[in-house]
C-alpha cells in the first residue's frame, strides 16, 4: 500500500510539472509573438524625432521629462499623434525642403563597424556650399613680393633678413628649433601656419583642411622645447613651444575625469578640465562650427618636459615633490594656485590638452566682449537678464546685435556652452578686422537661432546620428582615450539629454514668438547667386 501512495504521489508531481511546462511554452509564444507584431514605424516617430526628440534621461531627473513620441530612449511606434505635437511638428519643420535636407523619409540604417562620424559628416548639412570669398574674407594673406624700385610695407612674417628667394629665415640659435626657411610657397610652411592663413570671415578652419589634422598630430608628437606659464587668467595655464615654432596652450589634469561637478558650487568655484577643452573641440566640430581652435591631449612628463626646460622662475620655484613621492607645482595664478591644489604627476606622467595658439595679436588684433547675459557673480543680486522680462528685446535693439549676424552667432555659442555645461561664458571675441560680420570665437571652453544649427541640431537627435555616439566616436580619436575614455558614459548621456532640452526650447519659443529662425541657407543661395 505504501508503494502504491508513493507511485500515485510521483503521477500526481509529473502531471503538475508537465502542466507548468506546457503553460510556461504558451507564455513565451505569446510574448514572442507579440514582439513581433510590433507595427511599422508611422510617420509620427519622425515626426517627432524631428520636433526635438531625443534619448531620454535615463538619469531619472524629473527636471528632464521625455519629449513626445519617446519613450525610455526609444522611438514610440504609435501612430497616434496628439494634436500639440502636430502643431509644434509643423511650426519646427515649416518646409518640406527641411525636412528633405534631414532625410526624414528615409530611415538610417547603420551596419556593424559604420562609422556614424563619417555619415554625419558625408550629410547634406554639413556640405553646404558656402558664399564665395573675396579678397578681404580672410584674416591673414601673403603680400606680393615688392617690385624693383617700389616701396612696400613687410610681409607680416618679415624679417631683416628677407631675400627675393625667402621671405622669412629662422636665425635661432637655441638647440633643438627647426632651421626655418618660409616663402610664399605654401609648401615651405609648417602645417600650423598653413592653419592661420586659412582663417577666414566665416570659419576658423575649413573641416576638410589637411593642415588641421597636422597640427593636432604634431602638437601630439613634437617634442616640447619651452614651457612658461600664461600671465592672467584665474587658474594655471602654460604655453609650450616645438620646433617648429608652433605653440599651444597647455592645461594640466586636475581631476579625475569621471568627477561630476557638485551641484552646490558657485558658477565658477570648480577647476578647469583638460579633457572638457578635447572634448568642447570634438562637440564645436561636430556641430558643424569650426569656431574652437584644433585641441588634442597628450602625456608629458612633468620633470623632463616642463621642470627641466622652463625659463620662467616664479614658475619653476613652486614644484616640489609630494610625501607619496610625485613631482608636483602650483604655479601663481587667481585661483588653486596653491599646495592645497596643486598639479601632480603620476610620478611625473601628466595628463594635459594642447590648445593650438592663434595668430599673434600683432597680426590679428582681437576685441573682447561682455557677454549681455552674463551673470551677477554676486550671491545676492540678479543679472539684469534675470529680472527685466523685455531684456532680450532691448539686446535686439542695441548695437551690435541689432545688425548683422552677430547675434545668431551668439546663440550658436550658448547652444554649445549649454551642451557642455558651461555657465560661466562672461566674454567672447571676434577678429577685428571683420567687424560685426564675422564668427565669435569660442575659447576657453569652458534668442535667434540659425536654420542650420536648428537642423543640424535635429539631425544629431536621430538614432542614426546620435549625438553621444558621434562624440563617443570622435573622443575615440585623441591620443589619451587609449589611457581612458575622455568622456564617461553619464557625460555623454547628458550631452543626449541637453539637446532635447534646446529642442524643446526652441520649439517652445516658436510657439511663443514669431521671427525666430534665421533663415541663413537662404541667404546663403542668395549670395552665392549674386557672386556667378
Amino acid at each position: 500500500m505504501v508503494r502504491q501512495g508513493v507511485g500515485r504521489l510521483y503521477l500526481i508531481l509529473a502531471c503538475l510539472s508537465l502542466a507548468l511546462h506546457l503553460f510556461l511554452v504558451l507564455f513565451c509564444l505569446s510574448v514572442l509573438q507579440t514582439s513581433c507584431l510590433l507595427q511599422p514605424t508611422s510617420s509620427s516617430s519622425i515626426s517627432s524625432s524631428l520636433s526635438g526628440a531625443a534619448p531620454h534621461d535615463r538619469q531619472g531627473s524629473s527636471s528632464h521629462k521625455p519629449l513626445p513620441g519617446h519613450q525610455n530612449g526609444v522611438t514610440a511606434r504609435s501612430a497616434h499623434i496628439d494634436h500639440r505635437d502636430k502643431a509644434s511638428f509643423d511650426m519646427a519643420v515649416e518646409t518640406g525642403k527641411d525636412r528633405k535636407l534631414i532625410g526624414a523619409g528615409t530611415a538610417t540604417k547603420m551596419a556593424h563597424g559604420h562609422s556614424k562620424l563619417e555619415a554625419l559628416f558625408s550629410h547634406p548639412l554639413y556640405n553646404l556650399p558656402w558664399p564665395p570669398l573675396l579678397e578681404d574674407d580672410w584674416l591673414l594673406k601673403l603680400k606680393p613680393k615688392k617690385k624693383n624700385g617700389e616701396d612696400s610695407k613687410e610681409e607680416e612674417w618679415e624679417s631683416d633678413k628677407s631675400s627675393e628667394d625667402s621671405e622669412w629665415q629662422s636665425d635661432s640659435k637655441e638647440e633643438g628649433y627647426d632651421q626655418a626657411n618660409w616663402t610664399s610657397s605654401t609648401e615651405t610652411h609648417p602645417p600650423w601656419l598653413s592653419y592661420h592663413l586659412g582663417i577666414t570671415r566665416w570659419e576658423l578652419y575649413d573641416r576638410k583642411d589637411p593642415n588641421v589634422a597636422e597640427v593636432i598630430q604634431q602638437m601630439a608628437t613634437q617634442p616640447i622645447l619651452s614651457a612658461v606659464q600664461k600671465s592672467g587668467g584665474t587658474q594655471l595655464k602654460l604655453i609650450v613651444s616645438f620646433p617648429n615654432y608652433g605653440q599651444a596652450l597647455l592645461k594640466p589634469m586636475r581631476q579625475g575625469r569621471d568627477a561630476e561637478t557638485d551641484v552646490n558650487l558657485f558658477y565658477f568655484s570648480d577647476f578647469e578640465r583638460h579633457n572638457a577643452e578635447i572634448a568642447a573641440f570634438h562637440l564645436d566640430r561636430v556641430l558643424g562650427f569650426n569656431r574652437i581652435p584644433p585641441v588634442v591631449g597628450r602625456l608629458i612628463n612633468v620633470t623632463a618636459e616642463i621642470r627641466g626646460i622652463t625659463t620662467d622662475h616664479k614658475l619653476s620655484r613652486t614644484f616640489y615633490t609630494s610625501p607619496v613621492g610625485n613631482v608636483c607645482f602650483h604655479g601663481q595664478c587667481e585661483y588653486y594656485c596653491t599646495t592645497e591644489s596643486p598639479v601632480c604627476g603620476r610620478p611625473q606622467v601628466l595628463e594635459v590638452s594642447l590648445a593650438s595658439m592663434l595668430p599673434d595679436l600683432s597680426l590679428a588684433p582681437r576685441r573682447t566682449w561682455r557677454s549681455p547675459w552674463r551673470r551677477s557673480y554676486s550671491r545676492t543680486k540678479l543679472a539684469p537678464w534675470e529680472k527685466n522680462p523685455d531684456y532680450c528685446v532691448k539686446v535686439k535693439e542695441t548695437p551690435p546685435y541689432s545688425e548683422g549676424t552677430r547675434l545668431v552667432d551668439f546663440i550658436d555659442m550658448v547652444v554649445l556652452d549649454f551642451l557642455m555645461s558651461n555657465m560661466d561664458r562672461h566674454h567672447y571675441e571676434t577678429f577685428e578686422k571683420f567687424g560685426n560680420e564675422t564668427f565669435l570665437l569660442h575659447l576657453d571652453n569652458g534668442r535667434a537661432i540659425r536654420r542650420s544649427t536648428l537642423m543640424r541640431l535635429r539631425l544629431l537627435s536621430l538614432p542614426g546620428h546620435r549625438l553621444s555616439d558621434v562624440m563617443r566616436e570622435s573622443l575615440s580619436r585623441d591620443p589619451l582615450d587609449t589611457v581612458a575614455p575622455l568622456l564617461s558614459e553619464p557625460h555623454l548621456t547628458a550631452l543626449d539629454r541637453r539637446l532635447a532640452t534646446v529642442l524643446q526650447a526652441v520649439n517652445s519659443c516658436m510657439g511663443h514668438h514669431d521671427n525666430v529662425i534665421h533663415d541663413d541657407l537662404e541667404e546663403n543661395a542668395a549670395h552665392r547667386n549674386i557672386g556667378q
